[in-house]
């Protein structure tokens, strides 16, 4: 039986695996955005995807132990909501090195970053999306710098603040559905590399 989680903090790694599907991904971060519960006639309208294509990925979330199929009347649409403990967006525990699940981690930002991409891509097409001004709505960039301990504090204040700002449940006013995804990584010196060729 799968265990339950503080989604705060998935530290199993064949549940982080599960994860490396973007379909997945998407599947879970719309649950959350829908407020933790949804059919999947919500989940499909959301998605642009046909339900029949998603039961298949419920069910190895369930088994998983990620999401779970809720009760429901008979004849009612089949309803689905994130396992897990708390309000909070889900989170991954990371364990480097070796002997941690750096296999699960590197296959998950892959599936992050391929949909990132293609959210970016079809973001680009809207004709009505602000790309200036304080609503601005698309934006890629990457930024590579030198910071201290204590600005390193601060990145991660604002990357959480950030974070609870575009996980919060549709409500009144609440009504863009955004994507943020990012990546902070400390970047090691590199050995030189020798020319081949003589001067």
């Amino acid at each position: 039986m799968p265990r339950t989680f503080d989604r705060r903090a998935i530290h199993d790694t064949a549940q982080i695996r599960l994860l490396s599907s973007p379909v997945r991904q998407e599947l879970v971060d719309t649950l959350a955005a829908l407020g933790g519960e949804a059919s999947v006639a919500d989940l499909a309208e959301q998605l642009g995807r046909p339900a029949d294509g998603l039961y298949y990925h419920l069910r190895v979330l369930c088994r998983g132990g990620l999401v779970r199929e809720v009760e429901s009347a008979e004849g009612e649409e089949r309803r689905y909501r994130l396992a897990g403990t708390g309000d909070a967006p889900l989170r991954l525990a990371y364990r480097a090195g070796k002997a941690g699940n750096l296999a699960a981690l590197a296959k998950f930002a892959r599936g992050l970053l391929r949909i990132a991409t293609r959210d970016f891509e079809e973001a680009l097409r809207l004709e009505d999306v602000a790309v200036n001004g304080p609503r601005r709505e698309l934006w890629t960039a990457r930024n590579k710098g030198w910071v201290s301990p204590q600005d390193l504090e601060e990145v991660n204040r604002l990357i959480e603040r950030l974070c609870e700002l575009t996980s919060q449940p549709r409500a009144p006013g609440r009504e863009r559905l955004m994507s943020l995804a990012f990546v902070l990584a400390p970047i090691r010196p590199r050995a030189k590399r020798r020319s081949t060729s003589e001067p």
